[in-house]
Protein backbone atom coordinates (compact mmCIF):
# COMPACT_ATOMS: atom_id res chain seq x y z
CA UNK A 1 0.00 0.00 0.00
CA UNK A 2 1.63 3.53 -1.09
CA UNK A 3 1.83 6.25 1.85
CA UNK A 4 -0.81 8.00 -0.27
CA UNK A 5 -3.42 5.84 -0.70
CA UNK A 6 -2.89 4.92 3.34
CA UNK A 7 -3.54 8.34 4.30
CA UNK A 8 -6.68 8.58 2.14
CA UNK A 9 -8.20 5.59 3.57
CA UNK A 10 -7.24 7.23 6.82
CA UNK A 11 -9.08 10.30 6.05
CA UNK A 12 -12.19 8.75 4.70
CA UNK A 13 -12.17 6.95 8.52
CA UNK A 14 -11.92 10.31 9.94
CA UNK A 15 -14.65 11.72 7.95
CA UNK A 16 -17.10 8.96 8.55
CA UNK A 17 -16.00 9.22 12.14
CA UNK A 18 -16.79 12.79 12.69
CA UNK A 19 -20.09 14.01 14.38
CA UNK A 20 -19.65 17.11 11.97
CA UNK A 21 -22.93 15.61 10.00
CA UNK A 22 -24.89 17.00 12.87
CA UNK A 23 -26.04 20.64 13.91
CA UNK A 24 -23.58 22.76 15.86
CA UNK A 25 -25.63 22.43 19.26
CA UNK A 26 -26.25 18.56 19.12
CA UNK A 27 -22.52 17.69 18.97
CA UNK A 28 -21.89 19.97 21.50
CA UNK A 29 -24.10 17.70 23.89
CA UNK A 30 -23.16 14.47 22.08
CA UNK A 31 -19.27 15.49 22.91
CA UNK A 32 -20.46 16.43 26.49
CA UNK A 33 -21.73 12.95 26.77
CA UNK A 34 -18.30 11.38 25.98
CA UNK A 35 -19.50 10.75 22.42
CA UNK A 36 -17.03 10.67 20.19
CA UNK A 37 -17.68 9.26 16.93
CA UNK A 38 -20.39 9.14 14.41
CA UNK A 39 -20.94 4.84 15.16
CA UNK A 40 -21.32 6.10 19.08
CA UNK A 41 -23.90 9.25 18.14
CA UNK A 42 -25.39 6.69 15.62
CA UNK A 43 -26.02 4.14 18.51
CA UNK A 44 -27.05 6.55 20.81
CA UNK A 45 -29.27 8.42 18.87
CA UNK A 46 -30.88 5.94 17.22
CA UNK A 47 -31.22 2.71 19.75
CA UNK A 48 -32.00 -0.57 18.28
CA UNK A 49 -34.17 -3.68 19.54
CA UNK A 50 -32.58 -6.11 17.28
CA UNK A 51 -28.96 -4.73 17.24
CA UNK A 52 -27.88 -2.94 20.64
CA UNK A 53 -29.57 -5.69 22.71
CA UNK A 54 -27.05 -8.29 23.82
CA UNK A 55 -27.38 -11.93 23.67
CA UNK A 56 -29.37 -13.12 27.23
CA UNK A 57 -27.40 -16.76 27.36
CA UNK A 58 -24.25 -14.22 27.87
CA UNK A 59 -25.19 -13.77 31.61
CA UNK A 60 -23.62 -16.49 34.08
CA UNK A 61 -25.62 -19.16 34.94
CA UNK A 62 -28.93 -17.87 32.19
CA UNK A 63 -28.85 -20.99 30.89
CA UNK A 64 -28.95 -22.96 34.02
CA UNK A 65 -31.44 -20.74 35.59
CA UNK A 66 -33.41 -21.08 31.94
CA UNK A 67 -32.89 -24.85 32.36
CA UNK A 68 -34.15 -25.02 35.99
CA UNK A 69 -37.23 -23.47 34.97
CA UNK A 70 -38.33 -25.44 31.76
CA UNK A 71 -37.96 -28.62 34.20
CA UNK A 72 -40.02 -26.88 36.47
CA UNK A 73 -43.14 -26.23 34.03
CA UNK A 74 -42.50 -29.60 32.30
CA UNK A 75 -42.61 -31.29 36.14
CA UNK A 76 -45.90 -29.21 36.97
CA UNK A 77 -43.84 -27.92 39.99
CA UNK A 78 -45.06 -25.24 42.35
CA UNK A 79 -43.02 -21.85 41.10
CA UNK A 80 -43.21 -18.73 43.64
CA UNK A 81 -41.61 -15.19 42.20
CA UNK A 82 -40.40 -13.52 45.18
CA UNK A 83 -39.55 -9.49 44.22
CA UNK A 84 -39.12 -6.59 45.72
CA UNK A 85 -41.30 -4.45 47.39
CA UNK A 86 -40.20 -0.84 45.33
CA UNK A 87 -40.87 0.03 41.62
CA UNK A 88 -38.07 -1.94 40.59
CA UNK A 89 -39.01 -5.71 42.23
CA UNK A 90 -42.70 -5.02 41.59
CA UNK A 91 -42.22 -4.55 37.64
CA UNK A 92 -40.03 -7.06 37.24
CA UNK A 93 -42.60 -9.58 39.45
CA UNK A 94 -44.86 -8.75 37.14
CA UNK A 95 -42.93 -9.75 33.94
CA UNK A 96 -42.45 -12.97 35.10
CA UNK A 97 -46.24 -13.60 35.98
CA UNK A 98 -46.96 -12.04 32.22
CA UNK A 99 -44.75 -14.94 30.80
CA UNK A 100 -46.53 -17.86 32.78
CA UNK A 101 -50.03 -16.56 32.25
CA UNK A 102 -48.70 -15.85 28.44
CA UNK A 103 -47.68 -19.70 28.36
CA UNK A 104 -50.80 -20.79 30.45
CA UNK A 105 -48.85 -22.09 32.81
CA UNK A 106 -51.14 -22.34 36.28
CA UNK A 107 -48.41 -23.32 38.85
CA UNK A 108 -47.11 -20.58 39.90
CA UNK A 109 -47.71 -17.61 42.53
CA UNK A 110 -46.31 -14.43 43.18
CA UNK A 111 -44.79 -13.47 46.50
CA UNK A 112 -43.87 -9.57 47.89
CA UNK A 113 -42.83 -9.24 51.33
CA UNK A 114 -44.53 -6.68 53.46
CA UNK A 115 -42.20 -3.51 53.57
CA UNK A 116 -42.91 -2.95 57.49
CA UNK A 117 -43.94 -6.45 59.01
CA UNK A 118 -40.95 -8.54 57.11
CA UNK A 119 -38.61 -5.97 55.69
CA UNK A 120 -36.36 -6.23 53.11
CA UNK A 121 -35.11 -9.34 51.46
CA UNK A 122 -35.22 -13.16 51.36
CA UNK A 123 -36.66 -14.27 54.59
CA UNK A 124 -37.09 -17.24 56.35
CA UNK A 125 -40.58 -16.68 57.54
CA UNK A 126 -41.38 -16.29 53.73
CA UNK A 127 -39.91 -19.56 52.49
CA UNK A 128 -41.91 -21.31 55.36
CA UNK A 129 -45.30 -19.89 54.06
CA UNK A 130 -44.25 -20.82 50.55
CA UNK A 131 -43.25 -24.15 51.35
CA UNK A 132 -46.65 -24.34 53.42
CA UNK A 133 -48.19 -23.87 49.56
CA UNK A 134 -45.52 -26.82 47.82
CA UNK A 135 -43.32 -24.42 46.42
CA UNK A 136 -40.64 -26.17 45.51
CA UNK A 137 -38.62 -23.74 43.43
CA UNK A 138 -38.26 -19.85 44.36
CA UNK A 139 -37.34 -17.25 41.74
CA UNK A 140 -36.27 -13.76 43.11
CA UNK A 141 -36.71 -10.36 41.89
CA UNK A 142 -34.40 -8.01 42.52
CA UNK A 143 -33.39 -9.25 45.69
CA UNK A 144 -31.25 -12.33 47.35
CA UNK A 145 -27.78 -11.42 45.89
CA UNK A 146 -26.72 -10.87 50.14
CA UNK A 147 -29.28 -13.49 51.53
CA UNK A 148 -27.35 -15.85 52.11
CA UNK A 149 -28.96 -17.17 55.47
CA UNK A 150 -32.43 -17.43 53.81
CA UNK A 151 -31.32 -19.73 50.70
CA UNK A 152 -29.58 -22.14 53.08
CA UNK A 153 -33.12 -22.19 54.65
CA UNK A 154 -34.88 -22.89 51.65
CA UNK A 155 -32.27 -25.71 50.60
CA UNK A 156 -32.77 -27.24 53.93
CA UNK A 157 -36.22 -27.43 53.05
CA UNK A 158 -35.51 -29.08 49.55
CA UNK A 159 -36.89 -25.54 47.73
CA UNK A 160 -34.32 -24.68 45.04
CA UNK A 161 -33.68 -20.86 44.74
CA UNK A 162 -33.12 -19.24 41.72
CA UNK A 163 -31.45 -15.34 42.24
CA UNK A 164 -32.18 -12.36 39.91
CA UNK A 165 -30.80 -9.08 41.10
CA UNK A 166 -28.60 -6.17 39.63
CA UNK A 167 -27.37 -5.49 43.40
CA UNK A 168 -23.69 -5.47 44.33
CA UNK A 169 -22.81 -9.35 45.96
CA UNK A 170 -21.79 -9.42 49.64
CA UNK A 171 -18.30 -10.98 50.58
CA UNK A 172 -20.35 -14.77 50.13
CA UNK A 173 -22.87 -15.69 48.28
CA UNK A 174 -25.88 -17.21 48.61
CA UNK A 175 -25.51 -21.14 47.71
CA UNK A 176 -28.41 -20.79 45.04
CA UNK A 177 -29.15 -23.13 42.48
CA UNK A 178 -28.43 -20.48 40.17
CA UNK A 179 -27.57 -16.57 40.48
CA UNK A 180 -28.34 -14.46 37.37
CA UNK A 181 -26.70 -11.26 37.97
CA UNK A 182 -23.96 -9.51 35.76
CA UNK A 183 -21.99 -7.45 38.76
CA UNK A 184 -20.98 -10.98 39.84
CA UNK A 185 -17.11 -10.74 39.49
CA UNK A 186 -16.48 -13.44 36.94
CA UNK A 187 -19.90 -12.41 35.06
CA UNK A 188 -18.18 -10.96 31.11
CA UNK A 189 -22.00 -9.94 30.26
CA UNK A 190 -21.30 -6.83 28.76
CA UNK A 191 -23.36 -4.45 30.53
CA UNK A 192 -23.92 -4.53 34.13
CA UNK A 193 -25.79 -1.79 34.46
CA UNK A 194 -29.86 -3.46 34.30
CA UNK A 195 -31.76 -3.15 37.17
CA UNK A 196 -33.79 -6.00 38.62
CA UNK A 197 -36.70 -5.98 36.03
CA UNK A 198 -34.28 -5.52 33.28
CA UNK A 199 -32.66 -8.72 34.46
CA UNK A 200 -35.88 -10.46 35.10
CA UNK A 201 -36.94 -9.59 31.25
CA UNK A 202 -34.16 -10.68 30.23
CA UNK A 203 -34.47 -14.42 31.90
CA UNK A 204 -37.90 -14.00 30.20
CA UNK A 205 -36.11 -13.91 26.89
CA UNK A 206 -33.87 -16.20 27.42
CA UNK A 207 -37.03 -18.22 28.47
CA UNK A 208 -38.62 -17.51 25.43
CA UNK A 209 -35.68 -18.91 23.35
CA UNK A 210 -35.25 -22.42 24.85
CA UNK A 211 -38.25 -23.01 25.03
CA UNK A 212 -40.78 -21.56 22.32
CA UNK A 213 -41.91 -24.33 19.74
CA UNK A 214 -41.28 -22.06 16.86
CA UNK A 215 -37.50 -21.79 17.53
CA UNK A 216 -36.95 -25.35 17.80
CA UNK A 217 -37.97 -25.81 22.46
CA UNK A 218 -40.91 -28.10 22.65
CA UNK A 219 -42.49 -26.27 26.14
CA UNK A 220 -44.66 -23.40 24.59
CA UNK A 221 -45.56 -21.22 21.62
CA UNK A 222 -45.10 -17.32 21.88
CA UNK A 223 -45.87 -14.94 19.26
CA UNK A 224 -42.97 -13.39 17.83
CA UNK A 225 -42.11 -10.53 19.37
CA UNK A 226 -44.31 -11.01 22.33
CA UNK A 227 -41.81 -9.84 25.00
CA UNK A 228 -41.88 -6.27 23.22
CA UNK A 229 -45.41 -5.85 25.39
CA UNK A 230 -43.47 -6.55 28.69
CA UNK A 231 -41.26 -3.57 27.99
CA UNK A 232 -43.45 -0.83 29.24
CA UNK A 233 -43.14 -2.51 32.86
CA UNK A 234 -39.35 -2.54 32.48
CA UNK A 235 -39.13 1.09 31.36
CA UNK A 236 -41.12 1.80 34.36
CA UNK A 237 -38.73 0.43 36.24
CA UNK A 238 -35.54 1.15 34.34
CA UNK A 239 -35.83 4.57 34.97
CA UNK A 240 -37.64 4.71 38.45
CA UNK A 241 -34.75 2.62 39.91
CA UNK A 242 -32.23 5.56 38.67
CA UNK A 243 -30.14 2.87 36.91
CA UNK A 244 -27.16 4.52 33.94
CA UNK A 245 -29.55 5.76 30.86
CA UNK A 246 -27.05 4.12 28.50
CA UNK A 247 -25.99 0.81 26.82
CA UNK A 248 -28.78 -1.53 27.35
CA UNK A 249 -30.90 0.14 29.62
CA UNK A 250 -31.17 3.50 26.78
CA UNK A 251 -32.74 0.65 24.57
CA UNK A 252 -35.53 -0.53 27.22
CA UNK A 253 -35.82 3.18 28.48
CA UNK A 254 -36.76 3.86 24.62
CA UNK A 255 -38.36 1.24 23.93
CA UNK A 256 -40.17 1.08 27.25
CA UNK A 257 -41.61 4.27 26.65
CA UNK A 258 -42.44 3.66 23.10
CA UNK A 259 -44.92 1.04 24.89
CA UNK A 260 -46.03 2.58 27.92
CA UNK A 261 -47.67 5.19 25.23
CA UNK A 262 -50.02 2.73 24.07
CA UNK A 263 -49.51 0.33 26.82
CA UNK A 264 -53.30 -1.83 27.26
CA UNK A 265 -52.91 -2.40 30.88
CA UNK A 266 -56.32 -1.02 32.29
CA UNK A 267 -54.36 -0.03 35.74
CA UNK A 268 -52.22 2.32 34.24
CA UNK A 269 -54.79 3.78 31.81
CA UNK A 270 -56.89 4.12 34.61
CA UNK A 271 -54.02 5.61 36.43
CA UNK A 272 -53.43 7.84 33.52
CA UNK A 273 -56.69 9.03 33.52
CA UNK A 274 -56.53 9.84 37.57
CA UNK A 275 -53.35 11.91 36.95
CA UNK A 276 -54.95 13.62 33.86
CA UNK A 277 -51.89 12.28 32.09
CA UNK A 278 -52.27 11.89 28.36
CA UNK A 279 -50.77 8.30 27.81
CA UNK A 280 -49.39 9.09 24.46
CA UNK A 281 -47.27 11.86 25.66
CA UNK A 282 -45.51 10.13 28.55
CA UNK A 283 -42.19 11.01 29.41
CA UNK A 284 -39.27 10.18 31.48
CA UNK A 285 -40.30 12.91 34.16
CA UNK A 286 -43.73 11.35 34.57
CA UNK A 287 -42.13 8.08 35.47
CA UNK A 288 -39.81 9.49 37.78
CA UNK A 289 -42.25 12.36 39.56
CA UNK A 290 -46.15 10.39 38.60
CA UNK A 291 -46.21 6.77 38.14
CA UNK A 292 -43.25 5.98 40.27
CA UNK A 293 -44.02 7.66 43.74
CA UNK A 294 -47.39 5.95 43.24
CA UNK A 295 -46.31 2.50 42.91
CA UNK A 296 -44.15 3.08 45.86
CA UNK A 297 -46.58 4.22 47.76
CA UNK A 298 -48.28 1.18 47.85
CA UNK A 299 -44.84 -0.42 50.08
CA UNK A 300 -44.63 2.83 51.96
CA UNK A 301 -48.24 3.09 53.31
CA UNK A 302 -49.94 0.08 53.17
CA UNK A 303 -49.25 -3.34 50.84
CA UNK A 304 -47.10 -3.55 48.19
CA UNK A 305 -49.06 -6.52 46.16
CA UNK A 306 -51.79 -3.75 45.52
CA UNK A 307 -49.48 -2.12 43.02
CA UNK A 308 -48.55 -5.42 41.48
CA UNK A 309 -52.24 -5.94 41.18
CA UNK A 310 -52.74 -2.15 39.72
CA UNK A 311 -49.71 -3.48 36.79
CA UNK A 312 -50.77 -7.15 36.59
CA UNK A 313 -54.78 -7.35 36.40
CA UNK A 314 -56.50 -7.60 32.75
CA UNK A 315 -59.75 -6.45 34.64
CA UNK A 316 -61.12 -2.95 33.76
CA UNK A 317 -63.31 -2.80 37.09
CA UNK A 318 -60.45 -4.43 39.07
CA UNK A 319 -57.54 -1.65 37.42
CA UNK A 320 -59.46 1.13 38.12
CA UNK A 321 -60.26 0.19 41.68
CA UNK A 322 -56.55 -0.41 42.22
CA UNK A 323 -55.60 2.93 40.61
CA UNK A 324 -58.10 5.21 42.65
CA UNK A 325 -56.60 3.31 45.91
CA UNK A 326 -52.84 4.07 44.99
CA UNK A 327 -53.81 7.88 43.47
CA UNK A 328 -55.79 7.89 47.28
CA UNK A 329 -52.56 6.50 48.99
CA UNK A 330 -49.96 8.37 47.57
CA UNK A 331 -51.63 12.01 48.37
CA UNK A 332 -51.98 10.39 51.85
CA UNK A 333 -48.37 9.79 52.03
CA UNK A 334 -47.73 13.57 50.92
CA UNK A 335 -49.70 14.66 53.61
CA UNK A 336 -47.59 12.60 56.58
CA UNK A 337 -44.43 13.66 55.09
CA UNK A 338 -45.78 17.22 55.17
CA UNK A 339 -46.92 16.63 58.72
CA UNK A 340 -43.68 14.91 59.47
CA UNK A 341 -41.72 18.09 58.08
CA UNK A 342 -43.66 20.96 59.69
CA UNK A 343 -43.17 19.17 63.35
CA UNK A 344 -39.09 19.09 62.54
CA UNK A 345 -39.41 22.52 61.57
CA UNK A 346 -41.39 23.33 64.81
CA UNK A 347 -38.79 21.18 66.64
CA UNK A 348 -35.43 23.33 64.91
CA UNK A 349 -36.69 26.48 65.07
CA UNK A 350 -36.91 26.03 68.88
CA UNK A 351 -33.20 24.93 68.89
CA UNK A 352 -30.73 27.69 69.71
CA UNK A 353 -28.13 25.97 67.11
CA UNK A 354 -27.81 23.17 64.65
CA UNK A 355 -24.88 21.05 63.97
CA UNK A 356 -23.70 19.92 60.59
CA UNK A 357 -25.81 17.33 61.18
CA UNK A 358 -29.62 17.11 61.82
CA UNK A 359 -30.33 14.46 63.88
CA UNK A 360 -34.18 14.15 64.61
CA UNK A 361 -36.69 11.08 65.31
CA UNK A 362 -39.77 9.99 66.88
CA UNK A 363 -41.44 6.37 67.00
CA UNK A 364 -44.24 6.91 65.23
CA UNK A 365 -42.42 8.28 62.37
CA UNK A 366 -42.82 5.15 59.50
CA UNK A 367 -39.35 4.67 58.79
CA UNK A 368 -40.37 4.10 54.97
CA UNK A 369 -41.04 8.35 54.72
CA UNK A 370 -38.32 9.55 55.79
CA UNK A 371 -36.08 9.50 53.25
CA UNK A 372 -38.78 12.19 51.58
CA UNK A 373 -38.55 14.24 54.59
CA UNK A 374 -34.79 14.12 55.39
CA UNK A 375 -34.54 15.62 51.00
CA UNK A 376 -36.66 18.20 52.33
CA UNK A 377 -34.96 19.56 54.85
CA UNK A 378 -31.38 18.81 52.97
CA UNK A 379 -32.26 21.55 50.44
CA UNK A 380 -34.13 23.72 53.27
CA UNK A 381 -30.97 23.88 55.73
CA UNK A 382 -28.01 22.51 53.30
CA UNK A 383 -26.84 20.00 56.21
CA UNK A 384 -26.90 16.66 56.16
CA UNK A 385 -29.81 15.07 58.05
CA UNK A 386 -30.52 11.57 59.35
CA UNK A 387 -33.96 11.02 60.70
CA UNK A 388 -35.34 7.55 62.59
CA UNK A 389 -39.12 6.11 62.99
CA UNK A 390 -39.90 2.98 64.34
CA UNK A 391 -40.27 -0.22 62.26
CA UNK A 392 -42.88 -2.64 63.19
CA UNK A 393 -41.23 -5.36 65.69
CA UNK A 394 -40.12 -2.15 68.24
CA UNK A 395 -37.12 -1.94 65.66
CA UNK A 396 -35.52 2.08 65.17
CA UNK A 397 -35.01 2.63 61.69
CA UNK A 398 -33.35 5.37 60.04
CA UNK A 399 -32.68 7.10 56.69
CA UNK A 400 -29.82 9.50 55.81
CA UNK A 401 -29.37 12.48 53.14
CA UNK A 402 -26.00 14.23 52.78
CA UNK A 403 -25.59 17.78 51.87
CA UNK A 404 -22.89 16.64 49.36
CA UNK A 405 -20.16 17.38 51.24
CA UNK A 406 -19.39 14.38 53.19
CA UNK A 407 -19.99 10.78 52.26
CA UNK A 408 -22.95 9.70 54.95
CA UNK A 409 -21.42 5.78 54.59
CA UNK A 410 -18.45 7.04 56.12
CA UNK A 411 -20.68 8.51 58.85
CA UNK A 412 -22.19 6.16 59.74
CA UNK A 413 -18.63 4.08 59.51
CA UNK A 414 -17.42 6.63 61.84
CA UNK A 415 -20.34 5.68 64.46
CA UNK A 416 -20.57 1.53 64.01
CA UNK A 417 -20.30 1.50 67.93
CA UNK A 418 -23.92 3.62 68.34
CA UNK A 419 -25.71 1.19 65.04
CA UNK A 420 -26.70 -1.89 64.66
CA UNK A 421 -26.45 -1.86 60.98
CA UNK A 422 -26.13 0.51 58.07
CA UNK A 423 -25.78 1.10 54.17
CA UNK A 424 -26.11 3.02 51.35
CA UNK A 425 -24.27 5.29 49.48
CA UNK A 426 -22.06 8.78 50.01
CA UNK A 427 -25.25 10.66 49.48
CA UNK A 428 -28.34 8.46 51.14
CA UNK A 429 -28.47 5.37 53.47
CA UNK A 430 -30.10 3.70 56.36
CA UNK A 431 -29.45 2.35 59.28
CA UNK A 432 -31.06 0.58 62.25
CA UNK A 433 -29.93 1.84 66.07
CA UNK A 434 -31.09 0.68 69.29
CA UNK A 435 -33.65 2.44 71.68
CA UNK A 436 -30.20 2.72 74.43
CA UNK A 437 -28.12 4.13 71.32
CA UNK A 438 -30.12 6.54 70.08
CA UNK A 439 -29.93 9.53 72.10
CA UNK A 440 -26.55 9.97 71.31
CA UNK A 441 -26.90 9.58 67.54
CA UNK A 442 -26.52 13.05 67.01
CA UNK A 443 -23.84 14.01 69.22
CA UNK A 444 -21.94 11.13 67.74
CA UNK A 445 -22.53 11.98 63.56
CA UNK A 446 -21.99 15.15 64.22
CA UNK A 447 -18.43 14.39 66.23
CA UNK A 448 -17.76 11.69 62.60
CA UNK A 449 -18.48 14.73 60.98
CA UNK A 450 -15.44 16.34 62.08
CA UNK A 451 -13.14 13.43 61.33
CA UNK A 452 -14.25 12.01 58.29
CA UNK A 453 -12.96 13.32 54.80
CA UNK A 454 -15.59 15.97 52.87
CA UNK A 455 -16.42 14.61 49.41
CA UNK A 456 -14.86 16.99 46.61
CA UNK A 457 -17.63 19.70 45.76
CA UNK A 458 -18.17 20.80 42.16
CA UNK A 459 -17.76 24.27 41.87
CA UNK A 460 -19.91 24.92 39.21
CA UNK A 461 -22.77 23.67 37.62
CA UNK A 462 -21.49 22.03 34.51
CA UNK A 463 -23.44 24.02 31.24
CA UNK A 464 -23.91 21.96 28.26
CA UNK A 465 -24.21 25.31 26.16
CA UNK A 466 -24.59 29.16 26.44
CA UNK A 467 -27.91 30.22 24.48
CA UNK A 468 -29.88 33.37 24.21
CA UNK A 469 -33.50 33.23 24.68
CA UNK A 470 -33.98 33.26 21.28
CA UNK A 471 -32.87 29.83 20.72
CA UNK A 472 -35.99 28.45 22.81
CA UNK A 473 -37.73 27.36 19.74
CA UNK A 474 -39.44 24.39 18.57
CA UNK A 475 -36.53 23.16 16.73
CA UNK A 476 -33.77 23.66 19.34
CA UNK A 477 -36.46 21.47 21.34
CA UNK A 478 -36.65 18.71 18.68
CA UNK A 479 -32.87 18.57 18.60
CA UNK A 480 -32.53 18.55 22.23
CA UNK A 481 -34.82 15.54 22.65
CA UNK A 482 -33.31 13.34 20.55
CA UNK A 483 -31.06 12.80 23.34
CA UNK A 484 -34.08 11.18 25.56
CA UNK A 485 -34.82 9.50 27.78
CA UNK A 486 -32.92 11.60 29.75
CA UNK A 487 -32.01 10.17 33.72
CA UNK A 488 -28.78 8.88 35.51
CA UNK A 489 -25.82 8.62 33.38
CA UNK A 490 -27.41 10.50 30.41
CA UNK A 491 -29.11 14.04 32.53
CA UNK A 492 -30.85 16.59 30.76
CA UNK A 493 -28.64 19.05 29.27
CA UNK A 494 -28.50 22.60 31.42
CA UNK A 495 -27.98 26.01 29.22
CA UNK A 496 -26.83 29.38 30.25
CA UNK A 497 -28.57 32.37 29.56
CA UNK A 498 -26.76 35.49 29.97
CA UNK A 499 -28.38 38.72 30.83
CA UNK A 500 -31.67 38.25 30.37
CA UNK A 501 -34.47 40.76 31.53
CA UNK A 502 -37.30 40.07 34.04
CA UNK A 503 -40.03 40.96 32.41
CA UNK A 504 -42.38 39.63 35.77
CA UNK A 505 -42.03 37.36 38.53
CA UNK A 506 -45.37 35.47 40.80
CA UNK A 507 -45.61 32.69 43.34
CA UNK A 508 -48.22 29.58 42.37
CA UNK A 509 -49.22 26.39 43.77
CA UNK A 510 -51.92 25.43 46.43
CA UNK A 511 -49.40 26.90 49.28
CA UNK A 512 -47.88 29.75 46.99
CA UNK A 513 -44.47 27.76 47.15
CA UNK A 514 -43.48 28.00 43.64
CA UNK A 515 -41.97 30.49 41.39
CA UNK A 516 -42.62 31.80 37.61
CA UNK A 517 -40.27 34.22 36.16
CA UNK A 518 -41.04 35.19 33.06
CA UNK A 519 -37.74 36.65 30.79
CA UNK A 520 -38.17 39.35 27.98
CA UNK A 521 -37.17 38.61 24.97
CA UNK A 522 -37.75 41.48 21.96
CA UNK A 523 -41.46 41.47 22.80
CA UNK A 524 -42.09 37.47 23.61
CA UNK A 525 -42.51 36.52 27.25
CA UNK A 526 -40.54 33.18 27.74
CA UNK A 527 -41.59 31.86 31.51
CA UNK A 528 -39.44 29.89 33.68
CA UNK A 529 -40.16 27.92 36.48
CA UNK A 530 -38.90 26.70 39.79
CA UNK A 531 -40.73 24.54 41.63
CA UNK A 532 -40.34 24.56 45.47
CA UNK A 533 -38.57 27.30 45.91
CA UNK A 534 -39.10 31.45 45.86
CA UNK A 535 -37.59 34.72 45.19
CA UNK A 536 -35.58 34.58 48.64
CA UNK A 537 -33.95 31.00 47.31
CA UNK A 538 -31.50 32.73 44.84
CA UNK A 539 -28.45 34.74 45.53
CA UNK A 540 -29.45 37.27 43.41
CA UNK A 541 -31.88 39.94 43.15
CA UNK A 542 -35.28 38.55 41.52
CA UNK A 543 -37.56 41.25 40.56
CA UNK A 544 -38.57 42.65 37.37
CA UNK A 545 -36.57 44.96 35.45
CA UNK A 546 -33.49 43.04 36.93
CA UNK A 547 -30.70 41.29 34.40
CA UNK A 548 -29.86 38.06 35.76
CA UNK A 549 -28.16 34.84 34.65
CA UNK A 550 -30.33 31.92 34.48
CA UNK A 551 -29.47 28.40 34.32
CA UNK A 552 -31.72 26.30 32.88
CA UNK A 553 -32.89 23.17 30.90
CA UNK A 554 -35.71 23.86 28.10
CA UNK A 555 -38.76 21.68 28.10
CA UNK A 556 -42.94 21.45 27.04
CA UNK A 557 -44.95 22.31 29.56
CA UNK A 558 -48.86 20.93 28.33
CA UNK A 559 -50.34 22.01 31.12
CA UNK A 560 -52.28 24.22 29.91
CA UNK A 561 -54.56 23.49 26.84
CA UNK A 562 -52.05 23.46 24.40
CA UNK A 563 -47.98 22.66 24.88
CA UNK A 564 -45.62 25.47 25.11
CA UNK A 565 -41.98 25.84 25.82
CA UNK A 566 -40.80 27.24 28.67
CA UNK A 567 -37.71 26.94 30.78
CA UNK A 568 -37.20 24.81 34.14
CA UNK A 569 -34.82 26.66 36.08
CA UNK A 570 -31.58 24.98 37.76
CA UNK A 571 -30.35 28.50 39.08
CA UNK A 572 -30.31 32.17 38.83
CA UNK A 573 -27.20 34.33 39.41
Amino acid sequence: MTTSTQENREEKTKESDALDVYPSLLRTLLANRGIATREEAEHFLHPDYGKHLHDPFLMKDMGRAVDRILVAMKNKEMIAIYSDFDCDGIPGGVVLHDFFKKVEYKKFTNYIPHRHEEGYGLNACAIDKLNEQGVSLIITVDVGITDVDAVAHANELGIEVIITDHHLPGDELPEAYAIVNAKQADDTYPFDGLCGAGVAWKLVTALIQKGDKQFGGEYFAISEGWEKWLLDVVGIATVADMVPLTGENRVLAHYGLMVLRKSPRPGLMKLFRKMWMKQHEITEDDIGFMIAPRINAASRMDRPDEAFHLLATRDEAEGGMYAEHLHKINNERKGVVAAMVREIRKEIAERDSLGEVIVMGNPKWKPSLLGLAANSLVDEHGKTVCLWGEEGGGVLKGSCRSNGEVSVVSLMKAATHSLIAFGGHHFSGGFSVTRECVHELEAVLNTAYEQVETLEKEGSIQVDATLTPADVSWSTYRLINQLAPFGEGNPKPIFLFENVLIESVRRFGKTMNHLEVCLADNGRVIPAIAFFRTEESFEVDIAPGKNVNVVAHIERSTFGRSPELRLRIVDIR
